[in-house]
Protein backbone atom coordinates (compact mmCIF):
# COMPACT_ATOMS: atom_id res chain seq x y z
CA UNK A 1 0.00 0.00 0.00
CA UNK A 2 1.16 3.50 -0.60
CA UNK A 3 0.47 5.93 1.99
CA UNK A 4 2.45 8.70 -0.18
CA UNK A 5 0.28 10.84 -3.06
CA UNK A 6 2.16 11.05 -6.21
CA UNK A 7 3.39 14.05 -6.63
CA UNK A 8 4.34 15.68 -10.32
CA UNK A 9 8.12 15.12 -11.57
CA UNK A 10 9.87 17.87 -10.93
CA UNK A 11 12.89 19.26 -13.64
CA UNK A 12 16.30 19.00 -12.54
CA UNK A 13 16.95 22.17 -12.42
CA UNK A 14 14.07 22.85 -9.87
CA UNK A 15 15.63 19.92 -7.97
CA UNK A 16 18.98 21.09 -7.96
CA UNK A 17 17.59 25.00 -7.21
CA UNK A 18 15.61 23.19 -3.92
CA UNK A 19 18.59 20.94 -3.24
CA UNK A 20 21.07 24.24 -2.76
CA UNK A 21 18.35 26.13 -0.85
CA UNK A 22 18.27 23.33 1.58
CA UNK A 23 22.33 23.69 1.68
CA UNK A 24 22.16 27.27 2.40
CA UNK A 25 19.63 27.21 5.31
CA UNK A 26 21.90 23.97 6.58
CA UNK A 27 24.64 26.51 6.36
CA UNK A 28 22.91 29.06 8.63
CA UNK A 29 21.61 26.77 10.74
CA UNK A 30 25.49 25.20 11.38
CA UNK A 31 26.32 28.63 12.47
CA UNK A 32 23.80 28.80 14.98
CA UNK A 33 24.00 25.78 16.02
CA UNK A 34 28.15 26.22 16.80
CA UNK A 35 27.04 30.05 18.10
CA UNK A 36 25.35 28.44 20.69
CA UNK A 37 27.86 25.62 21.67
CA UNK A 38 25.61 22.93 20.33
CA UNK A 39 27.88 20.64 18.95
CA UNK A 40 26.22 17.69 18.75
CA UNK A 41 23.51 19.53 16.77
CA UNK A 42 26.22 20.96 14.57
CA UNK A 43 27.68 18.07 13.62
CA UNK A 44 24.45 16.73 12.41
CA UNK A 45 23.81 19.41 10.76
CA UNK A 46 27.23 19.36 8.99
CA UNK A 47 26.79 15.89 7.97
CA UNK A 48 23.22 17.00 6.05
CA UNK A 49 25.39 19.89 4.33
CA UNK A 50 27.46 17.67 3.16
CA UNK A 51 24.93 15.54 2.15
CA UNK A 52 23.30 18.00 0.00
CA UNK A 53 26.63 19.00 -1.59
CA UNK A 54 27.40 15.41 -2.59
CA UNK A 55 23.95 15.40 -4.05
CA UNK A 56 24.66 18.46 -5.66
CA UNK A 57 27.72 17.18 -7.55
CA UNK A 58 26.34 14.24 -8.68
CA UNK A 59 28.64 12.22 -5.81
CA UNK A 60 25.75 10.76 -4.09
CA UNK A 61 21.78 9.56 -5.70
CA UNK A 62 19.22 12.08 -4.92
CA UNK A 63 17.43 9.08 -2.79
CA UNK A 64 19.10 5.77 -2.15
CA UNK A 65 15.02 4.34 -2.08
CA UNK A 66 15.39 2.97 -5.95
CA UNK A 67 18.37 0.97 -5.22
CA UNK A 68 17.31 -0.62 -1.61
CA UNK A 69 15.98 -4.49 -1.65
CA UNK A 70 12.26 -4.02 -0.35
CA UNK A 71 10.90 -6.19 2.16
CA UNK A 72 8.25 -8.05 0.75
CA UNK A 73 4.62 -7.94 1.89
CA UNK A 74 5.46 -6.38 5.20
CA UNK A 75 4.57 -2.49 5.14
CA UNK A 76 6.23 0.61 7.00
CA UNK A 77 3.10 2.02 9.51
CA UNK A 78 4.24 4.90 11.15
CA UNK A 79 4.64 4.39 15.06
CA UNK A 80 1.75 4.95 17.13
CA UNK A 81 0.72 5.06 20.78
CA UNK A 82 2.11 2.01 22.96
CA UNK A 83 0.01 -0.04 24.76
CA UNK A 84 0.83 -1.45 28.01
Amino acid sequence: MNLKPAKPAQPPHAVEENIASVRQMLGELRAVAHNEGADMLRYFIEMAYVEAGDILSGFRPLSIRENRDRAPGVPLNPAGKVKL
